[in-house]
């Protein structure tokens, strides 16, 4: 073969071109110099106006393309987060790909009952054993939010379920810096202090803006403790398009990019060269309905566009897939989820969260898990490609077994038939009349059943006893000091 021969292929994909990356970058630099963003934090706005941004009236802060520009340098272009146990677990940065769950969904598909109903604390622990189970999810999340536990203590209880049911890396939310230095406190308890926490980091705080253009005081409260303490924050704008923002993608696209780079800017003015993974999603709002599109064509074209533009950054990016705004793990939720994951996996999304939402964000179910877990196995097989070496192009075993041969026998199959050929766990390929003498079970019925086993025989490396009582300790101590603060999703 030539010399500079590259024998693997694998698919590519990018949305937009140079031009088109510059000319969106362009507009988001015009919109926070010439209209700004609203910045509800004192600290936050004397930061911005020592570095030369313009604060006026109304918390009003137009911010200038270079220190936009200095920002995206000082940010790392790659962020490591490891395991409970301080082992490496995910490398968000390039166009690694990683996938797991998202957080604080308020009611869940039980599955025993097949009836939706409200989320309860068991609901993040099994998500933790079965996320915890399923090996192509890379991190995990509350996947629902506890309305059975004090509502001042449910970010906190959420916490604690997910740490002790996996050792997976753990994506979170907090209602305020409360709640969030508790989470913290108790991060540091499990992996040996704050330190330790700070240089081998195995959780993500997930915040937010709000839309259009205003960062609230609270939300920068969050990011202030996290890039004080080196806490990798997932700081991310969800714009609806049609509400929230402009009904034109490529407006929405500017606005949201716009929102999370000027949070950028507020996180590195704070602690230069604190992590963040970045990005935004730019939903579509049904014009008929009123809803969040969770899972539409449009949705799918500004998560494009946004990893093109951060890849162009050199910034780790955030996004979503495997999630569906069917109201039930039917032929709909399957269909858009693996749209989503297909499309998040070429556009190199690093830090993909909400696998197995339904229902607009509105509904969880772990059977959805199981069910993305296997397409996220199908996706990164057609990702992986196929290597076209002169050892796999096999041209003598071709020549040696000649016409109306059979390969079967052969020892190159053998060799290679696990590695070339993917094998799945659920989508059937029996014959109909095999299937139907089988039992004819359907996809959901499948994967129902095998998110039972888990959660019946699945035991996740567990903490320790003398770990639990620590983190009741920082609770009980917490609860005293957040009694009467009503902490809501």
């Amino acid at each position: 073969m030539k010399a500079g021969f590259k024998s693997q292929c694998v698919p590519d994909y990018r949305l937009l071109t140079e031009a088109q990356i510059k000319e969106l970058h362009r507009a988001t630099v015009d919109l926070l110099w010439n209209t700004g963003v609203k910045v509800l934090n004192a600290e936050a706005l004397e930061l911005l106006d020592n570095a030369g941004c313009r604060v006026g009236d109304g918390h009003i802060v137009k911010i200038p393309g270079g220190l936009v520009e200095e920002s995206i340098a000082s940010a790392p272009s790659s962020v490591r987060v490891y395991n409970r146990e301080g082992g490496p677990a995910m490398e968000l940065g390039g166009t690694n790909v990683c996938f797991g769950m998202g957080t604080d969904l308020l009611n869940t598909w039980d599955l025993r009952t097949s009836i939706l109903r409200p989320s309860c604390l068991q609901d993040v622990i099994d998500s933790a054993i079965v996320g915890d189970y399923c090996q192509e999810i890379d991190f995990i999340a509350s996947n629902a939010f506890p309305l059975d536990v004090p509502g001042n203590l449910a970010f906190i209880l959420e916490f604690k379920a997910l740490m002790e049911n996996s050792i997976k890396p753990v994506y979170f939310t907090a209602a305020g810096a409360e709640d969030l230095s508790v989470i913290l406190d108790m991060a540091g308890s499990v992996c040996g202090g704050e330190e330790k926490l700070r240089e081998k980091p195995f959780i993500i705080h997930y915040a937010e803006p709000i839309s259009p253009l205003v960062h609230s005081s609270g939300a920068v409260d969050k990011l202030f403790m996290c890039a004080d303490r080196g806490i990798p924050l997932n700081y991310a704008p969800a714009l609806l398009s049609g509400g929230s923002g402009p009904i034109t993608l490529a407006g929405a696209i500017v606005v949201a990019n716009a929102e999370a780079l000027s949070g950028l800017v507020i996180q590195q003015l704070r602690a230069k060269g604190a992590p963040a993974i970045t990005g935004f999603s730019a939903t579509p709002m049904d014009m008929r309905t009123g809803t969040t599109v969770y899972a539409s064509p449009d949705e799918r074209l500004t998560h494009s566009a946004c990893c093109d533009l951060y890849h162009y950054y050199g910034l780790p990016v955030w996004g979503e897939a495997g999630c569906s705004d069917a109201g039930s793990l039917d032929e709909q939720a399957a269909l858009e989820s693996m749209a989503s994951i297909m499309m998040a996996s070429m556009d190199g999304c690093n830090l993909v969260h909400d696998v197995g939402y339904l229902g607009q964000g509105l509904a969880g179910s772990v059977a959805a898990l199981v069910m993305c877990n296997e397409i996220i196995s199908y996706v990164r097989r057609i990702m992986r490609g196929f290597d076209i070496s002169e050892e796999r192009l096999g041209l003598d075993i071709i020549h040696e077994v000649g016409p109306g041969g059979n390969f079967l026998a052969h020892e190159q199959t053998l060799k290679y038939c696990r590695e070339e050929h993917w094998t799945p766990h659920f989508i059937n390929r029996q014959s109909p009349e095999t299937w139907e003498k089988m039992g004819g079970r359907t996809y959901r019925e499948k994967v129902v059943e095998k998110a039972l086993d888990i959660l019946a025989t699945h035991q996740p490396d567990r903490l320790s006893g003398e770990e639990i009582q620590r983190l009741d300790a920082i609770i009980e101590k917490s609860a005293e000091r957040l009694e009467g603060k009503q902490l809501s999703v």
